[in-house]
């Protein structure tokens, strides 16, 4: 059985919502609208995570090619659902066709579009920020300039990564912080699943560094404290320079860079959960200047805590009337 077959995009309970909304779009969207403004160039993607469905068709609003020569901050895993993508040109392109599965590195070119001999290129994709221990599961053996490709292996894999990055997209819709575990969830077992299909046949399989994992236990046991890369690196035995390096190759970012995101994540998750003042909290996360947290937290989060906090209360006020009111929406 050709497992391809199995993909019904169609049967994706978001992608009519947004192919209504494409029609009725001239130009690109409002920022506000979560379906389609990620689609589009200058969506402002941060530390949470984000997911979605590219649909792409010959000649209509979403037929171009993303380039960005510097990529992006956090990592993206792509897998096509219908028609045939190209990543690349030249003598670097190769294509994509359903339940093929690309991973994008932090810091790598992004250029990939509809192949101009297909009709479609339709793509799933989640943007994250890998948690400490997933180093292992992030390095497949097909890199291809600078990005990683795995093959549908035409055994029953295609239909099961389909189902859960549509439960990805559904769970990180949602702003609890339950909801938001269970996207992660998710995106663990497509990482887990991925990774066990390239290491088949593989006499050994990549580990995460010991001290590397010491680090980022340090590191998140004393989010609070203003600890500098070489405190760090002398916890593990490392010089700074080695750390940075080692942390970089296991995790895709540096050690600072990492703790900022930890950072930014607690708050995130304080800010939708207490009334706890915004002063008070850039404490409790490691910051002692009020005004520099909030810089630190737009740059990731595309907004102020206070935003963020408001943005959070009209999403679970609307939630709660959506539940007292069954027949609303």
């Amino acid at each position: 059985m050709d497992d391809r077959r199995a993909i019904d995009p169609m049967q994706d309970p978001q992608v009519r919502g947004i192919v209504r909304k494409l029609a009725f779009i001239s130009d690109r969207p409002s920022e506000r609208d979560s379906d389609v403004a990620p689609l589009f160039p200058g969506f402002k993607f941060d530390v949470r995570l984000v997911a979605g469905i590219t649909p792409i068709e010959r000649g209509q609003l979403l037929d171009f090619f993303i380039d960005r020569p510097t990529g992006m901050d956090g990592w993206i895993i792509n897998l096509t659902v219908d028609g045939i993508g190209q990543f690349f040109d030249g003598p670097d392109e190769f294509t994509v066709s359903p339940g093929d599965l690309v991973l994008i590195p932090p810091d790598v070119r992004h250029y990939y579009g509809r192949h101009p001999d297909a009709q479609k290129w339709w793509h799933r994709w989640i943007y994250f920020q890998p948690r400490a221990f997933w180093g292992p599961w992030l390095s497949w053996s097909r890199p291809r300039t600078g990005v990683f490709l795995l093959p549908d292996s035409g055994e029953g894999n295609a239909s099961e990564f389909f189902r859960l990055f549509v439960e990805v997209d559904k769970w990180a819709g949602l702003d609890d912080p339950l909801s938001i575990d269970l996207a992660f969830n998710r995106l663990e077992h497509i990482l887990l699943s991925a990774a066990r299909i390239d290491r088949a046949g593989q006499s050994s399989a990549a580990h995460m560094d010991e001290r590397v994992l010491a680090a980022c236990k340090l590191i998140s046991d004393n989010l609070q404290k203003p600890l500098t890369v070489a405190q760090i690196a002398d916890h593990v035995c490392l010089s700074p320079s080695r750390l940075s390096h080692l942390f970089r190759t296991c995790v895709g970012t540096g050690p600072i860079q990492w703790r900022d995101a930890q950072r930014v994540q607690l708050a995130m998750q304080i800010l939708r959960i207490t009334n706890e003042p915004i002063k008070a909290l850039s404490a409790m996360v490691g910051y002692e200047d009020p005004l520099y947290f909030s810089r630190v937290f737009n740059r990731h989060v595309g907004m102020s805590p206070r935003a963020f906090r408001d943005k959070s209360a009209r999403s679970d006020n609307a939630a709660d009337t959506t539940a007292a009111d069954p027949d609303r929406g």
